[in-house]
Parts: structure tokens; C-alpha cells; sequence
């Protein structure tokens, strides 16, 4: 480290904190960010997708990449708890395709993750959670520090408890929540309804103005992620 000191230098410092301050930024110019957004409705092209594209495209206006993962209709495998993806390779034992994409996207590299579900019953969908409960059980040092946010569609009630349940993927590794206005929820029932709620996506761009500039701030910061301890695990049998 160069010591300066004294009113001589004092252009000097400026300098290099000028100069510091703008390599960061050519870095960061350069630097080709990404979310991926899952659709956790089998309807591929109906409500919930509606909102994920409008936090899609307002990251997209931010200079960020993104990329939309639907589930589809096809049956989703849950986890086993077989253990296997920790003790051989990060990776789920079953490798089906849906799995799989998400799999490829997380692996390459995101800097973000939005998940979107209509409402059943109170909760999101089960095929979505199934999925979910794979992903990050086998992807949790990838997407450890990796902004998360949840975005829930539903015709009258429950979206509140189903936000609720997708935020808890987030908490429990450390992810950083991006909030939005409100509460990230949209109504909706018939495919192409909820474009109609403006405050919900007016929350849905909020949601991905926002996310950007929590991924661009990460990304300069000199600070580095918090360290962690070595995990305790404790069960409540005496």
C-alpha cells in the first residue's frame, strides 16, 4: 500500500480514487450479469409468466440478461433426501430434464433469481416447490449471497402465504431478499387479466429496478460475502 500524506498529495489521492472508482465501472460495463426467472405455472403462457416478463424486462432496460424457465405440465420429481447430492457431486440423483435446465443455467452463472407461481390453495404450486426443494438442496453454494425474489399471481386470496413460503428458499442460505412497493403479487384469473392490475406491475418493474441495482452494487462492493462459520446442527431430542 502507497502511504500519502500532506496537502501536496492531495491531488494524487483524488486521482487515484478517481481512477479506482472508474475501473470498477468498466469492469462492471463489461461484465455480462444474469437472472434466471422460473415459471412455476403450467400454463406457460398465462399469468404468472405476464409478471415475470414485466420484472424480466425492466431488468433487460437495466442492462441485465435474463432468462425464464417454465415447469410445465409434466409431473415434477420431489426430493427423496437420499443424500446424494451431497455426497458425491452438487448435482440431483434424478436427472430429468426440467431439473436439468435449471441445473445448466445456475452452473454457468447467475447473479439473480426471481421464482413466480399462481396460488393453490394458500401455497405455491406443489410441482413448483418439488422442483425447488432439489434445486436448492443440491445448488446451495452456488446460489449462496445470489439476490432472490418471489413473485406469486392469484385471483382473490392466499398470495401473501404463498409469498411467504417462496421467501423461505431465500433465508435459509443466505440469499438477500429484493423487495419491491408492495408485496410482490398480482391478480388475475383468465390468461392476459393480470396486465390489467396496474399497482401490480407497476410492483413487478419496481421489483426489477430494483434487483438490478442491488446486483450492481454487489458487484463493486470490495467487502467480499460475510464469513461463514462451520455449520452447527443441533435436532431438539435431549
Amino acid at each position: 500500500m502507497i502511504k500519502l500524506a500532506g496537502r501536496k498529495n492531495k491531488p494524487t489521492i483524488i486521482r487515484c480514487i478517481r481512477d479506482y472508482f472508474l475501473s470498477l465501472q468498466t469492469q462492471l460495463k463489461h461484465k455480462t450479469m444474469k437472472v434466471l426467472l422460473i415459471n412455476g405455472s403450467p400454463r406457460e403462457n398465462g399469468n404468472t409468466m405476464l409478471a415475470l416478463k414485466e420484472v424480466a424486462q425492466t431488468l433487460n432496460s437495466e442492462g441485465i440478461e435474463t432468462e425464464i424457465i417454465s415447469i410445465g405440465k409434466q409431473a415434477v420429481q420431489g426430493c427423496i433426501a437420499c443424500g446424494w447430492c451431497g455426497r458425491t457431486t452438487p448435482r440431483c440423483t434424478f436427472r430429468d430434464e426440467l431439473y436439468n435446465k435449471v441445473w445448466r443455467v445456475v452452473k454457468d452463472g447467475i447473479d439473480g433469481m426471481v421464482i413466480g407461481s399462481p396460488v393453490y390453495y394458500g401455497g405455491p404450486n406443489g410441482s413448483l416447490c418439488a422442483l425447488l426443494d432439489r434445486v436448492f438442496y443440491s445448488l446451495g453454494s452456488e446460489l449462496r449471497f445470489k439476490p432472490g425474489a418471489s413473485v406469486v399471481v392469484c385471483r382473490r386470496g392466499g398470495a401473501s402465504a404463498a409469498f411467504d413460503r417462496l421467501n423461505k428458499y431465500f433465508t435459509i442460505l443466505n440469499m438477500p431478499i429484493v423487495s419491491s412497493q408492495y408485496w410482490n403479487m398480482a391478480y388475475g384469473q383468465t390468461p392476459g387479466q393480470v396486465a390489467q392490475d396496474e399497482e401490480g406491475m407497476q410492483t413487478m418493474r419496481t421489483l426489477g429496478r430494483n434487483m438490478a441495482w442491488m446486483i450492481r452494487k454487489l458487484n463493486v462492493s470490495e467487502e467480499g460475502h460475510p464469513q461463514l462459520e462451520s455449520p452447527v446442527r443441533t435436532n431438539f431430542i435431549r
